[in-house]
């Protein structure tokens, strides 16, 4: 555990830290409890009132230096990413990269204009100005726990906060110990980040702390659900990015061989384990049969293995409940008359690349979320039933579209309630300059990266007049 003091046990103890291809324990890290956050979100409220007077130049140089410290420490990290959280090599690389990326554009924050002059009616200046939030709460799941830790942490602390993290504690050293050993380096003053690995009570404890005014949660819908009435009642603000079940709709005029390729991709990256992930493949019904058998057959090819001893395409699941879950979705929707065309076996946590088809739009597979490697793929017959398709779901998180025709992608587009849209690229993408996040049962809009909407997450606007006298009033 990471606080105010460095490094010191946690109150609640310590965990074995696993390796989720051999079930191997490879460390132990810290447990963070209720009693941990109090005392970290107490120092953390002190410590960051100097920080927000320090000058912008200041901040700013020490998320340059956390940007070339992700750098040059991104083997060692990327080794983390890869036997922690069953990453396969370029996946693991990827992420640190845009962790460095997180740091520059963060750093460069901290120089944005601090607000605007108001007009006014009064001889006076007018203006509003953009404060510090105070303390912000950040919550980080497992699956890319290095960029989706990140991208709230960097651009909080630039903007003057300080910041209260909980990573996944199944990724506490790749998504938690690496961050604060980039920053304990990179100069950033006692007291300002708190990295405090825990479970559920953990993250209650930050969302109604009354010292942390902001949170950043990212995670399932279900727990989003959560954390989002829980904060309300204490009057948070919460951003939440969610969960998805994205579609990626393949016109009648795409390129095959194109089309496929990006389809594999966007199911199959990271074992599928992605809130981006394409979860609904929907193609058109003259080219249907042989998308599913050329993506079956590039499903069978796959190497899934050890990321950390084989070069494969497919890690691990991360654990046993998550293999049993999407198990049970596959089986469940095969059980209702849908053919496995490729896939829906598994060896330990290793699942197959998996390809269903002949399926209705009730099927487990295709209505909810799997989080696993699944393609299910669902034929339509015009552009507006594709749109219907797509935009039948309770999710909005990202939308690809394959077409030779990029305005007739567009306009289909328009008709998908979503936060993010790829015309003729594949759902899962990410990068540190552009704003992130869903609509619907995916979250609170886009309220992760890119200059603006970092700058409304992390500070408050605050409303500043000033004038040579005080006002004469009638009383």
């Amino acid at each position: 555990m990471y606080g105010a003091d460095g490094w010191a046990p946690s109150l609640a103890g310590d965990a074995p830290v696993v390796e989720p291809a051999t079930g191997h324990e490879i460390g132990r890290a810290g447990v963070a409890g209720p009693g941990d956050v109090a005392a970290s979100a107490a120092r953390a409220a002190q410590a960051q009132r100097a920080w927000a007077a320090t000058s912008f130049e200041e901040r700013a140089a020490v998320l340059r230096r956390a940007g070339r410290l992700f750098e040059e420490h991104a083997a060692a990290i990327a080794g983390w990413l890869v036997r922690e959280a069953g990453s396969v090599p370029g996946k693991a690389g990827f992420e640190t990269h845009v962790a460095a990326q997180e740091c520059y554009e963060a750093a460069a924050l901290a120089s944005q204009p601090p607000g605007e002059i108001l007009p006014t009616a009064k001889r006076r200046l007018s203006l509003a100005r953009r404060v510090p939030a105070g303390v912000v709460g950040v919550i980080a799941p497992f699956n890319v726990p290095l960029i989706l830790g990140i991208r709230s942490v960097a651009p909080a602390l630039a903007l003057g906060n300080a910041v209260v993290f909980k990573p996944d504690p199944r990724t506490a050293v790749c998504g938690g110990v690496a961050v604060a050993r980039v920053f304990e380096e990179a100069g950033l003053p006692p007291g300002l980040l708190h990295v405090l690995p825990g479970g559920a009570e953990t993250g209650q404890a930050i969302v109604t702390d009354p010292r942390i005014r902001v949170i950043s949660f990212t995670g399932s819908t279900a727990a989003g659900r959560a954390v989002g009435e829980l904060g309300a009642r204490h009057l948070k603000r919460v951003h939440l990015e969610l969960g998805g079940n994205s579609a990626l709709v393949v016109l009648d005029d795409a390129d095959l061989d194109l089309a496929v390729s990006a389809a594999a991709w966007s199911s199959f990256f990271h074992q599928g384990q992605i809130c981006m992930t394409a979860g609904r493949h929907l193609v058109h019904a003259s080219i249907k049969d042989e998308y599913v058998e050329r993506l079956a057959a590039k499903a069978d090819a796959m190497p899934v293995g050890d990321p950390a001893t084989q070069e494969v395409a497919l890690g691990p699941l991360i654990d046993e409940r998550q293999r049993d879950k999407v198990h049970a979705l596959v089986t469940g929707s095969v059980d209702g008359g849908a053919r496995l065309a490729a896939g829906g076996t598994f060896e330990s946590l290793f699942y197959r690349p998996t390809v269903l088809t002949d399926l209705t739009p009730a099927a487990p597979a295709y209505a909810q979320e799997v989080f696993g490697p699944v393609a299910p793929v669902m034929p339509f017959s015009s552009p507006e039933e594709a749109a219907a398709l797509a935009a039948d779901s309770e999710y909005g998180l990202s939308l690809g579209i394959l077409t030779r025709d990029a305005m007739k992608g567009l306009a289909l587009a328009d008709l998908v309630p979503t936060g993010i849209v790829h015309i003729n690229d594949q759902t899962v993408d990410d990068e540190a300059v552009a704003p992130f996040g869903g609509v619907g049962a995916s979250g609170t809009g886009s309220r992760f990266g890119g200059t603006r909407a970092n700058v409304e997450a992390f500070t408050e606007t605050q409303w500043v007049t000033m004038q040579g006298d005080i006002a004469r009033y009638p009383f």
